[in-house]
């Protein structure tokens, strides 16, 4: 008995291990079949990642603008209705001035006085000139008129009486000339007093007081006078646009200072040309300035409505160049990209309007990825945009 429980002992013992190897490999070939179970899975998620990356996502827009009104805004400066730059007409020196810059003055209102010593003296002259002529004038025409009488009697010759007639008509020819020469210095002399010529307000003033003042415009002007109850807008337009805005084109005025408040503008008159160097015309328009808010001379923002004319509208950035010409990308139901070739009527900056080849139903790829092909698959972002 003893001898076979000492031989069954290691039997027990052999079959304990061998089982303990078989639970052992069952679990290795578990973890190993788990491991290549995981490392698959994760490969189809990499694979299915990667293939998402090379699908490229884009945003698309429907193509926009019908029945709306096309904006267009355009510097113009502002100008005032009348402008006089006053100089003066007698040289001499500034007596003395009445009206300083801002000042609302009256049409004939003095703005300053000159004083002009040696076109009093012309005028003395001129006056003792004409005196002088009127009365040599005077005994010219008895002379005439008495040898005249004695021609009657044959006591001098027709001749003579020729003569003393040519002679008064002469004196009197001097005596319009003398009077014409006194008329022009009174006027010079009226010209001392420098006036407003319209009712407006004083822009500037060039002179003071003892200043030597030379006549002509040759020099700097010495006052200026401004009509400010309205002003004048002048806008450079773009060709393409000249003809949709005729006289009566209503516009909205915004300036800087005046941040928040416009100011209601029609076009009043235009160029009717263009200038070559810039491609635009010129347009003058009038605005209301009975509360003086706008400064001439000053910048003024002016914003136009132009009527819409159906074309569709797509964003500059839309728009692809190649050497094949100008195109778009669309989506068709597939999400597959579908090029269509188009023509721009108008540049807007942001916006382009298009002439032909697309659809108002079209999705249209806002910005299209770089080196986008006919047929490829993409993922849209988000619903278009109206």
């Amino acid at each position: 008995m003893p001898h076979d429980a000492t031989n069954a002992a290691p039997a027990a013992t052999l079959r304990g291990l061998r089982i303990a190897g078989g639970i052992a490999a069952i679990a290795i070939a578990a973890v190993v079949i788990a491991g290549i179970a995981s490392r698959n899975v994760n490969a189809n998620r990499v694979r299915q990642w990667t293939d998402e990356q090379a699908t490229p996502t884009v945003a698309i827009v429907n193509p926009s603008g019908e029945g709306k009104p096309v904006v267009l805004e355009l510097p113009g400066r502002l100008e005032p209705l009348a402008r006089a730059p006053i100089y003066a007409r007698v040289s001499g020196y500034l007596k003395s001035w009445k009206s300083d810059i801002g000042a609302h003055v009256k049409a004939g209102d003095l703005l300053a006085e000159i004083e002009a010593p040696d076109l009093e003296q012309q005028l003395a002259q001129g006056e003792a000139d004409l005196a002088t002529a009127e009365a040599n004038a005077a005994l010219a025409e008895t002379t005439a008129t008495r040898w005249k009488s004695m021609l009657l009697t044959n006591a001098v010759s027709r001749q003579q009486v020729d003569e003393k007639v040519a002679d008064a008509a002469a004196k009197q020819a001097t005596v319009k000339s003398q009077r014409a020469n006194v008329e022009r210095l009174r006027t010079l002399h009226g010209f001392e007093r420098l006036v407003a010529p319209f009712d407006g307000v004083v822009t500037a003033r060039e002179t003071d007081v003892g200043s030597l003042i030379n006549a002509g415009g040759t020099g700097k002007e010495l006052f200026v006078v401004s009509d400010m109850h309205r002003l004048r807008v002048y806008v450079n337009v773009p060709q393409v646009f000249a003809a949709n805005l005729p006289t009566g084109t209503g516009a909205e005025i915004s300036v800087p200072e005046r941040e928040g408040k416009s100011y209601r503008a029609v076009v009043e008159a235009e160029s009717g040309a263009v200038d070559v160097a810039t491609g635009t015309t010129l347009l003058q328009l009038t605005v209301d300035n009975a509360a003086g808010e706008l400064l001439p001379g000053g910048y003024a923002n002016v914003r136009f409505e132009l009527p819409h004319d159906g074309r569709l509208h797509v964003p500059a950035s839309a728009l692809i160049f190649d050497h094949n010409g100008l195109y778009v990308a669309t989506i068709d139901t597939q999400n597959r990209v579908v090029l269509k070739n188009v023509s721009i009527a108008r540049d807007n900056g942001s916006t382009v309007e298009i002439a032909s080849g697309i659809e108002a139903t079209d999705r249209v790829i806002e910005t299209p990825p770089d080196g986008i092909v006919a047929g490829s698959l993409v993922r849209v972002a988000s619903a278009p945009n109206p």
